[in-house]
């Protein structure tokens, strides 16, 4: 009898101790190495991959924002507000319809076919009012220059980045309802304009957010 209980009190000892070293090593640990690590080496993307402005952070590199006016009365989609770049349609977001007390955007994709009528509408909509908006006086963008970026939405919804031709059709624009001259907005397009990852992987790319941003503080100067 005494010996098995001195030998089940000693099982439970190795294994409370056991349990303290886990706990210890892969609870406290292993998380502040890797922590530590990640901050040395990868701060930025450890931290969201954040974007500043004013001294606040306004954003992330990886998400995408809309740049829309105000809602009015009786509308229930929101129009662009044309001063600003545009980023992707972003058809599949959706909306929490669950937990009411907080507004919440879920991403996702439309989840449609290349020949879903509703696609094709949709990319036929969104094609005319990227030529209606960006066609200014001395300026009209024909149907063959829309991107394929500029009528489809990404498999997130969220993409941060749009192609360099879909900006510099809305540079025109762009110009115009800021008063800035079209040369200089198109500098700004090229100097926030990235290369294929490594050379070689993706697709030339504009960020919307930072290319605000700097739009933004531009016309503080201007």
């Amino acid at each position: 009898m005494n010996n098995s209980v001195s030998g089940t009190a000693r099982l439970l000892g190795a294994g409370l101790r056991a349990l303290l070293a886990l706990t210890l090593v892969t609870g406290v640990i292993y998380p502040l190495v890797v922590t530590g690590v990640t901050q040395a080496l990868f701060s930025d993307k450890a931290n969201g991959s954040e974007i500043r402005a004013d001294g606040r952070v306004v954003g992330s590199s990886l998400i995408g924002q809309s740049y829309n006016l105000p809602l009015k009365k009786g509308q229930e989609t929101p129009k662009p507000d044309l001063k600003w770049f545009q980023g992707r349609p972003a058809n599949g977001l959706g909306s929490n319809s669950t937990n009411t007390r907080y507004k919440l955007l879920l991403s996702g994709a439309t989840n449609l076919a290349a020949d879903n009528k509703v696609l094709i509408q949709q990319v036929k909509d969104a094609k005319a009012a990227v030529i209606k908006d960006n066609s200014v006086p001395g300026y009209t963008v024909r149907a063959s220059e829309v991107p394929a970026d500029a009528v489809t939405s990404s498999g997130s919804g969220l993409d941060p980045a749009i192609s360099p031709q879909y900006a510099r059709i809305q540079a025109h624009r762009v110009a115009e309802k800021s008063g800035l001259p079209v040369a200089r907005v198109e500098k700004l397009v090229k100097d926030h304009t990235q290369g294929r990852t490594l050379g070689f992987v993706g697709e030339p790319r504009v960020n919307v957010l930072e290319l605000n941003i700097a739009l933004k503080d531009l016309l503080a100067k201007h």
